[in-house]
């Protein structure tokens, strides 16, 4: 979409609407998840850059809304898309609770390297998670450095193998030495870069740089689900895989997610898209979930769901001005 076809600032303060979605627990340090959304010609948008995030970089989340509300997904390959459950750093205990919410998913993406936790609480909870499904990723958040990377990956692979560890190390750097060092030493993990694909300017760098097997994408901070389907043609053009991610996403933005995923030529991996369950109410019904996967399907917020859900008129007021700057930028 070209500048002078993007909707003006006006139409799109009309368009919005502010909802602040509580959280069952938290996550990424949250406990309460904001987005603006956008209703427009085609349907619904998220734009939900999390509040540090600068002008510059959360101008590519409004892209990505304007894409969904004003123009729609691209064609779809597939009607239906395999997600992993999500398990937050809890204890070990409860771990059967949290994979009660992903029926059949045969793949667990698990927390690790909690700020305030011993490698001690990730091989209980991944050890925990291993009795329930068939494959298992953590990931780390960038939580560890290079040596500690070593141990723990080296600890958590001794009794049965990781699918992929996603973002072990915080820098592209600490990537590659990991990758060197836990092949030097036999160790076979592979290492997924979800934070270095999403906030680099050059995403191909991640993968050219010999950082990672795995990429993890997600639609908006790419600028949209067209560009996050260009994007993996060519990183599986350099040998790397893709997964498909939410970015903590209301039931809007993950409807983007599921979209991207079913036009992409292959997926081979199961995508984390299966956020939702997180949230105490969303803006629209549950989307059910069978064998595993996810339907693709156009979702449209409930307007009751929405007024319960409403930000406060200061909140509110303060994601239009952010909406505004975003959009100059565009």
């Amino acid at each position: 979409m070209s500048p002078g076809t993007l909707p003006t600032a006006d139409e799109l303060r009309a368009a919005a609407t502010v909802v602040a979605l509580p959280m069952r627990v938290r996550f990424r340090g949250i406990t309460v998840r904001e987005a603006l959304l956008l209703r427009g010609p085609a349907g619904w948008g998220e734009f939900a850059p999390f509040p540090e995030y600068g002008d510059a970089e959360s101008a590519a989340w409004l892209r990505s809304a304007i894409e969904s509300a004003w123009e729609g997904p691209p064609a779809p390959r597939r009607s239906s898309v395999p997600v992993n459950a999500t398990v937050p750093a809890v204890g070990a205990e409860q771990v059967p609770e949290i994979l009660a919410r992903f029926p059949g998913a045969r793949t667990a993406k698990v927390k690790v390297a909690e700020k305030g936790q011993t490698p001690a609480d990730d091989l209980a909870r991944v050890a925990a998670v291993r009795r329930h499904v068939d494959h298992v990723r953590v990931d780390a958040n960038g939580g560890w450095t290079v040596d500690e990377a070593v141990r723990a990956l080296t600890a958590l692979t001794e009794d049965a193998p990781l699918q992929y560890a996603e973002q072990p190390c915080a820098t592209v750097d600490e990537l590659v030495e990991l990758r060197n060092r836990l092949a030097r030493q036999g160790t076979a993990v592979p290492i997924a870069a979800d934070e270095s694909i999403r906030r680099a300017d050059d995403p191909l760098r991640v993968v050219r740089a010999g950082a990672a097997d795995v990429a993890v994408v997600k639609v908006a901070p790419l600028g949209g689900m067209r560009a996050l389907v260009r994007l993996a043609d060519e990183l599986a053009g350099h040998g790397a895989k893709v997964v498909v991610s939410s970015a903590l996403d209301t039931a809007v933005g993950i409807d983007a997610g599921l979209s991207a995923a079913a036009a992409l030529p292959e997926l081979d991996l199961a995508c984390g898209l299966g956020t939702g369950g997180f949230f105490e109410d969303d803006v629209a019904a549950p989307r059910p979930m069978s064998g595993g996967e996810l339907d693709v399907a156009a979702v449209t917020p409930d307007p009751d769901r929405l007024a319960g859900l409403a930000a406060s008129a200061e909140r509110t007021s303060w994601w239009l001005d952010r909406l505004d700057r975003c959009r100059a930028l565009l």
